[in-house]
């Protein structure tokens, strides 16, 4: 599934990254409005975000260039707003069959849950969750708390090339490491395949995504094959 994103911000496209990454989704961005349209054929995405902030005029140009050709079931469109986001704004997102509307700040999980049900259809997202429990039944995976050193077990929701979701067995043992902090004692184990990345904690709850910070070696080739 591909997710094309139209924006200029980095910290937005590193939330959605975060977010949308482990879920499956190729992410292809764009920081030119003009070259995401005239490419927008070959990509045929599955989705579109695009930031009214970061593009106050062209986002209604791009939305009605893509529903020339895609009704709203074919290809969603979301529409990141700003502050300055008007009245007369939310209705042309009406005429324009915008599936739905989120802040730019993206803080709110239940806004993200909201963009995460009209990006993935009832089909899509039952080859998504098998393709992920198959993938996710493969790796094993242990940190320490570099807090205390005591280990933390659990089990892997989601892995990408870019980190893991992973559900601790234990929560306690994560609620007082920091966002963004590095876990450098971590052990993922495919079959016979062994890894020893670091780690930075990106989001802490009942499931914590841990993004991989480096590897030793080729390490991180050997996981992307295997992948």
């Amino acid at each position: 599934m591909k997710l094309l994103l139209v924006l200029g911000s980095d910290k937005t496209y590193d939330t959605l990254s975060l977010f949308f990454g482990h879920l499956g989704f190729e992410l292809i961005r764009y920081r030119h409005i003009q070259k995401a349209m005239d490419n927008i054929d070959e990509i045929d995405p599955s989705g579109i975000i695009i930031s009214a902030k970061d593009f106050p005029r062209h986002w209604k140009i791009m939305s009605a260039f893509v529903r020339h050709g895609r009704n709203k079931d074919q290809c969603p469109i979301i529409i990141l707003k700003g502050d300055s986001f008007s009245k007369d704004e939310y209705e042309k997102a009406n005429l324009l069959d915008i599936n739905s509307l989120a802040s730019e700040s993206l803080e709110d999980p239940v806004e993200l849950e909201e963009i995460k049900k009209f990006m993935i259809s009832p089909s899509s997202e039952t080859t998504a969750k098998t393709a992920k429990i198959n993938k996710c039944s493969k790796f094993s995976f242990i940190f320490s708390n570099p807090h205390n050193e005591k280990i933390v077990t659990g089990k892997i929701k989601g892995i990408s090339y870019k980190g893991i979701s992973f559900e601790p067995d234990h929560p306690y043992l994560t609620e007082k490491i920091m966002k963004n902090t590095q876990i450098s004692n971590c052990s993922l184990r495919s079959e016979n395949n062994f890894f020893s990345p670091v780690c930075l904690l990106r989001q802490k709850g009942i499931t914590v995504y841990l993004e991989f910070f480096s590897f030793p070696g080729s390490e991180e080739d050997i996981l992307v094959k295997l992948l």
